[in-house]
């Protein structure tokens, strides 16, 4: 069973209705020998249900070599495909939209620049995946106010057109990052500029595809923002 949490708390905005996020484990990923898990993100907000990357959900010849197992959504107790509103994209990598066609017809938000990419570039993504039958695309391009206290931000470094979700509402600030970031010392010192732009954010919590937790400014011991 795939595991999915609401870590985050509960995000009151003027004492109404809560905002959370849960990471849903969807994939396990072979990586220079050891497991690495694949999540995804539901965004829970008063004005609709937002999943940020789709995961995986079906095996490909041209990713064998990293064994993968999958626990896809559609094959979850307790969790409705129907109810997301909305998807987001953080990138067109394999492992983050191979649930897309899921999702045919509800919106489906990404950086212009990245699905130009994933769609002319070679050995780039899985790209049957992302030009799945009736996938709806809305190409943004830069920031983009999503919901009331949801935005998206572009992130250039993982890819040229990653973006990161800044979910922020009664004094907090959660980011869901995609691949922005993979490893947390990646944020403890940050070397590209997506990942400089998290810190300059100033998040309380930063959810990261392929780990089981949230990075936190505590973790960092006076982390530096540049090199």
């Amino acid at each position: 069973m795939a595991e999915s949490r609401t870590v985050t708390g509960e995000v009151p905005e003027g004492g109404s209705a809560a905002v959370t996020v849960t990471p849903v484990l969807v994939a396990e990923l072979l990586a220079d020998g050891e497991r690495m898990p694949v999540y995804v993100h539901v965004i829970d907000h008063p004005a609709g249900r937002v999943l940020v990357d789709t995961g995986l959900t079906q095996l490909h010849p041209a990713v064998e070599d990293m064994d993968p197992q999958l626990m896809p959504l559609s094959a979850q107790d307790g969790f409705d495909v129907a109810g997301i509103d909305v998807v987001v994209n953080t990138h067109l990598h394999f492992d983050h939209c191979g649930g897309n066609y899921l999702f045919a017809g509800k919106p489906v938000y990404v950086q212009g620049v990245e699905l130009e990419e994933a769609r002319s570039r070679d050995d780039y993504t899985i790209r049957e995946w992302v030009e799945a039958p009736g996938v709806d695309y809305v190409a943004v391009h830069g920031d983009h106010e999503l919901l009331p206290g949801v935005r998206l931000v572009p992130t250039p470094g993982h890819t040229q057109g990653s973006q990161v979700v800044v979910v922020q509402t009664g004094g907090r600030s959660v980011v869901i990052a995609g691949d922005t970031a993979v490893f947390f010392d990646e944020l403890d010192r940050p070397r590209t500029e997506g990942q400089r732009l998290i810190r300059e954010l100033a998040p309380d919590e930063v959810w990261l595809s392929h780990q089981h937790e949230p990075w936190r400014p505590a973790n960092a011991s006076r982390a530096v923002l540049a090199d």
